[in-house]
């Protein structure tokens, strides 16, 4: 098995559920320098240059792709991947999903779908994983005030998503790359509750046995606070997407206990297990 993206938020957790599980497994990473498990074979290669994935794509039987990358060289990594294994597995994202916070205009959503056509085309056994919010998310929006003990300021706190835990998007990605009978999913991976993000940041607060005070942004205000750290077209559309949440459930799906047997780890949990994270002086 091998999985790019080897040392990224999920690449790396699909490493370690593979070897968990006895599987032998090559990670491919930009650099040899990476703290990836010693039983892991680790190639260096990258997918802006697709000659650079031989080594690595020789004598493999599956893939997990996670595409990073700009899309100039998809067509030629996926030719690549058709050439020698037999199995993909594609983490995209919730693009098709009837649900109005996954249909707003997105470049990575358009992207991923061309990257799709692209497997499909090449006829090989191919699993499409489609996370939806991912818990982690909170790291990057929220942590900074939060460790110094400020009040999280975000727009639409009213808005609703159901947080996916990392964790659970590798244990399917694994699970769907060593074990038969996924060809032709298309699995959209959710938690298994509707949160609000005021409830979000309170379940943090939570976990960390303190109030975390949320301040509501209007949606210029935040497009001022976030212009330097995110680009334009990424703000528009989460903007858009929270929008289109407020006063709409959240998409929820049972595909992570279909396939794992157990329930998905709630965003609580995930709270609690990473709340180091937050901690003020962390």
């Amino acid at each position: 098995m091998l999985v790019t993206g080897a040392t990224g938020r999920v690449g790396r957790l699909v490493v370690d559920q593979l070897l968990d599980a006895g599987v032998p497994v090559r990670a491919l990473a930009r650099r040899s320098d990476t703290d990836l498990p010693a039983k892991a074979e680790v190639f260096t290669g990258d997918l802006t240059a697709p000659d650079s994935l031989d080594r690595a794509l020789n004598g493999v039987g599956a893939v997990f792709l996670l595409w990073t990358a700009p899309p100039r060289t998809a067509e030629a990594v996926v030719d690549r991947l058709a050439a020698h294994a037999r199995r993909i597995v594609f983490l995209s994202s919730p693009h098709r999903t009837p649900h109005p916070f996954f249909q707003q205009p997105n470049p990575m959503a358009a992207l991923h779908a061309g990257i799709e056509r692209l497997i499909a085309a090449t006829g090989l056994e191919s699993t499409i994983i489609r996370p939806g919010m991912f818990a982690s998310n909170s790291l990057a929006w929220w942590a900074p005030a939060i460790r110094a003990g400020e009040a999280v300021r975000w727009p639409y706190g009213a808005a609703e998503s159901a947080p996916v835990d990392d964790r659970d998007i590798a244990a399917v990605a694994a699970r769907t790359l060593h074990e038969d009978g996924h060809a032709g999913g298309h699995y959209v991976l959710t938690g298994s509750e509707s949160l609000t993000q005021a409830a979000q940041v309170e379940a943090i607060g939570n976990a960390l046995g303190r109030r975390i005070a949320f301040e509501e942004l209007t949606p210029d205000e935040f497009r001022r606070l976030w212009q330097d750290r995110a680009p334009a077209s990424a703000i528009d559309m989460l903007l858009a997407a929270w929008s289109a949440a407020v006063g709409q459930p959240a998409y929820i799906t049972t595909a992570v206990a279909d396939i794992l047997g157990r329930a998905p780890r709630t965003f609580h949990r995930w709270a609690v297990d990473h709340a180091g994270a937050f901690a003020e002086g962390s």
